[in-house]
């Protein structure tokens, strides 16, 4: 892949800098900057289909309010290179620990040793909170945005002579509910799944805004609720966008929840030429550097190795912030209550922001860093 420029748009905001290191655990690794360099660090890290861009909105207030903050395109996203876009590649530098390694590789080269905290939304608090689950030296704070994180999966205990049953089949039985549906997990770790979005009937800056409208609050049925159990029946709850028709691709399934040209106008948090950037970053990689982080995070191969952190707690101060319109919060039931009560020791925060979908951090930035900072403020 060919090394591009540094960001450069007319909708990045004032005060924020792109430039590419070009050492950092094999990558070419594009960052977004604010603040000045020696003040408090904050490790900003994004999820899917997102971007360093999709911190924008929040990094200058950070910046104007003391620190340092720092926001990666992170492995197979972006501006950032020396990934392999192949499906056909090996999924080991798609692997939890080696994304956590970049972020601390990427902490090295810019020469912190510690970060007041790392903050990660959607894939990326799974990054986040693996980081300061290892590393608590590094990160004195952990915020997790929009996917509760409860750790590793416990190894299997007691089992000599007493092998434990096989799971259930979720994905038989989500098959054979009427209408058959799939898991978009599984979904995304397929082999089609990158081309059916970049050949998509209605083009990727339509997919991209079907897409976002439907996971936002401004979609009218994002009006989740706590499902019982992961069965089929009640997995079956979620929008179509967590729990697919079976015989749907993604941009299929988003495709009726395009917005009216009058909604996009008014989409003040997503303009059109803010989308657009979104559109070209994707247009020019695709999507399998991030379709290869749900192929691990799928497979019991590449997920076995984190059973190294099984049984820790994260046990600095720890924070989460959602939409209270994003139903991410209980795709997997009892997450939320897990993490707050038992796999964060010190969870202060827990706030969910009306108005606010799955893309908190775009849709209310202003009330997103009144709690970022509120939290940060606080004595640990």
């Amino acid at each position: 892949m060919q090394a591009p420029a540094p960001l450069d748009t007319p909708t990045l905001p004032d005060g924020i800098r792109a430039r590419i290191l070009p050492s950092v655990n094999g990558l070419a690794m594009h960052v977004l900057e604010a603040g000045e360099p020696g003040r408090p660090a904050l490790l900003l890290l994004h999820g899917f289909p997102e971007l360093a861009y999709s911190w924008r909105k929040v990094m200058p207030a950070l910046a104007e309010a003391g620190y340092h903050v720092v926001a990666p395109d992170q492995r197979g996203f972006g501006r950032t290179t020396g990934w392999d876009a192949a499906y056909d590649t090996d999924l080991g530098e798609f692997r939890t620990l080696t994304i956590v390694r970049d972020a601390l590789a990427l902490l090295a080269a810019l020469g912190i040793r510690q970060v007041e905290a790392v903050i990660g939304h959607d894939a990326g608090a799974r990054i986040a909170g693996t980081l300061a689950l290892a590393r608590p030296d590094v990160a004195r704070r952990v915020a997790m945005m929009s996917a509760p994180f409860t750790g590793p999966r416990p190894l299997p205990f007691g089992t000599e002579g007493a092998p434990a049953p096989p799971a259930p089949d979720i994905h038989a039985a989500l098959a054979a509910l009427d209408p058959p549906r799939k898991h978009y997990q599984w979904y995304y770790a397929t082999r089609p799944a990158n081309d059916d979005l970049m050949r998509c009937r209605q083009g990727l800056h339509d997919f991209l805004r079907a897409y976002y409208h439907h996971k936002s609050a401004d979609w009218p049925g994002n009006r989740p609720h706590p499902l019982r159990a992961w069965v089929a029946e009640e997995l079956a709850k979620l929008p179509t966008y967590y729990v697919m028709p079976l015989e749907q691709d993604m941009a299929q399934t988003v495709a009726p929840h395009m917005p009216a040209p009058e909604a996009v106008a008014a989409c003040r948090w997503l303009p059109d030429e803010e989308l657009a950037v979104y559109a070209a970053e994707y247009g020019r990689t695709g999507f399998q550097g991030g379709l290869n982080w749900y192929r691990c995070n799928t497979s019991p191969a590449h997920t076995a190795e984190l059973q190294l952190l099984a049984g820790r707690t994260i046990d600095v101060p720890a924070a989460f912030v959602s939409g209270a319109q994003d139903w991410g919060i209980h795709q997997v039931p009892g997450a939320l209550e897990t993490m707050r009560t038992r796999f964060c020791t010190r969870m202060t925060d827990c706030h969910l922001i009306e108005g606010a979908g799955h893309w908190v951090q775009q849709e209310q930035p202003a009330e997103v860093v009144r709690l970022l900072l509120d939290f940060l403020r606080r004595e640990g």
